[in-house]
Order: structure tokens, then sequence, then C-alpha cells
């Protein structure tokens, strides 16, 4: 197990380090440098040219990448010019509310789709299996801004129920938990589209389960049809439910970025989308390589997580 971590750790750097090559060279293409973003599209060349040699950007590019690389190593991941502030600062700023808004939708999820999932497999073929089977894939193929609009609309501005955006007040996660009405409708949002997809997968990996040899022992040992389910299949079922929660980590990152920009919501994701009005440079990067890193290890727990929970699998 540990000569696997460390193997997938190492391909993990390789693979980072690969995405921000990538990236930096696909910004390079399309705005060498942030000093347009910066001085204005009118500035001078004497002051462009002035500009480049202090921050560097009159160097090749292949030199400005290994700086930048050193740089991430210590933890700077750059500048932002058109905030004032640096990039770190801002992704610890806006981080934990976008954790805090995915992992939120994320639990909400798991808690409907997993019983969802095992009912319907039970009762599969039933009416009720093929409603919420209809209903899933209609969540499923909807885009998640849609579903937001719709919420917006009926529960925001016909009833009245929550507000249809978040207030700029909500600046902290401690405040974005002590005032659960204004994430109510994003959350609900979120948790939607993911129990379309997650409870399919439950309800394929139970069907799969219910005809192995294990159940049927259960089953003539006696037990009843509640432990046989919570006992024996939902562990068992679970395991595709692991890789897919070990997918869903890199959106913690930006809760979801559409979702933040309906609801006016102050995460990563947001901070995305205002940077690429902006051509924030710096923040643009950080916020690709930080998803690259995240997806990387969300696949390595997801692994590390299969095998904890299956015996059977080894890890070599």
């Amino acid at each position: 197990m540990i000569g696997f971590v460390i193997r997938r750790l190492a391909v993990a750097v390789l693979v980072t380090l690969g995405i921000a090559l990538v990236t930096f060279l696909l910004l390079h293409i399309l705005s060498p440098s942030p000093v347009y973003a910066v001085l204005g599209a009118k500035a001078e060349p004497a002051a462009v040219k002035a500009w480049n040699l202090q921050h560097g950007y009159d160097r090749p590019v292949l030199a400005q990448f290994l700086t930048y690389i050193g740089n991430i190593i210590h933890g700077d991941f750059g500048y932002s010019y058109k905030l004032s502030q640096s990039v770190t600062a801002l992704f610890r700023e806006h981080s934990g509310r976008s954790a805090y808004l995915s992992g939120s939708a994320l639990v909400l999820s798991l808690l409907i789709a997993l019983p969802l999932g095992i009912a319907q497999a039970v009762r599969r073929n039933s009416i009720g299996d093929y409603t919420v089977t209809s209903l899933n894939f209609i969540l499923y193929s909807m885009p998640s801004f849609f579903l937001g609009l719709i919420l917006i609309q009926f529960l925001a501005l016909d009833w009245g129920v929550f507000p249809p955006v978040v207030s700029d007040q909500i600046t902290t996660v401690w405040g974005a938990f002590t005032h659960p009405l204004q994430l109510t409708l994003p959350i609900v949002t979120l948790a939607a589209i993911n129990v379309a997809s997650f409870s399919r997968y439950m309800r394929s990996s139970a069907l799969d389960n219910l005809a192995q040899d294990y159940i049927r022992l259960a089953r003539a040992k006696g037990l009843s049809q509640r432990a046989v389910l919570t006992r024996h299949l939902l562990r068992n079922a679970c395991l595709p439910m692991i890789t897919l929660v070990g997918l869903s980590i890199p959106y913690l990152l930006a809760g979801n970025l559409l979702i933040e920009v309906l609801f006016n919501y102050s995460g990563i994701g947001l901070l995305f989308y205002t940077a690429l009005g902006n051509l924030d440079y710096n923040v643009l990067l950080a916020y690709v390589i930080a998803g690259g890193i995240l997806t990387v290890l969300g696949n390595l727990i997801a692994d590390v997580a299969v095998a904890v929970a299956d015996p059977r699998i080894r890890l070599g």
C-alpha cells in the first residue's frame, strides 16, 4: 500500500507539472504578459517595456515557467494585479466557502442517493423505480444553471421562500453555516444534480450485488430484509460510489463555477469567473493548476479508499 501511494504521488507530481506547463504555455500564447490588463489597452510602449522588465516578463518563457514553479513550491502562486492581493491569499479566503458549498451538497446528495438507489434496486421494474429513473434522467441531462434558474423563479421570486442570490454579507464559512436559508438554493441545486448521477450508479451496483451468492446465503440464514440490506448489501454496493466521490473532490475547489456565478456566491468559482473578465493572468493559472492537483489527489484517494473498503483488492 505504501509503495503504491509513493508511486502514485510521484506520478501525480509529473502530471501536475505537465498540466502547469501546458496551461502556462497556452496563457503565454494568448497573452505573453498581463501588462495590458494592468496598464490598459492603450498603454505606451515604453511603459509596457518597463513594466515587463520590472516583473520579469521580458525573459524567455521557459525561464518564467521555472521561476513560477519555484515560487509555487514555496506557496507563492503570484500576484493579482487587478485585485491588488496575492493569489495565495485570495485562494485561502475563497476556498473555504467553495468547500462548504460543495461539501454540503455532496453530503446531502449521498444521504439521498444511497438509500434511493437501494430502494430502486429492491423494487426494480416497479412504478416507483420507473418514476425515479425518469426523473434522474431529466435532472442528469439538465444543466445545473438551468435547474438553478427554475428554483430561483419558483422558490425565490414567486413564493419568496428563499433569497434569489447569496447576500454579500456572507463572507466566511461560519457566516454561511449560521445563515442556512442563504445557501439553501445553491446547495439543493448541486445536490439534485449529484443525486441524479449517484442514485443511478447505486441502483446498478445494488442490482449486481443482489444477485450474488452472499445475499442468497444471508437470506437463507433467516436474516430480515433490513439486516441483509444494511449489513451485507450496503458496503459492497457502495464501492463504485467511493470512486465517484473521489472524483468529485475537484468540485471542492470550484464549488461549481456556474452555480457560484448564478447565485453570486463568493467562492473560488466566482473568483475564476471574475478573473476571466479581468484577464487576471495569475489567478487563472493558479485555478487550473489547483484543479489538476485536486483531480490527481481525488483519483489517488478513491483508489486507496476502495482498497480499504474491499479487502479483496490489493494495490501493487
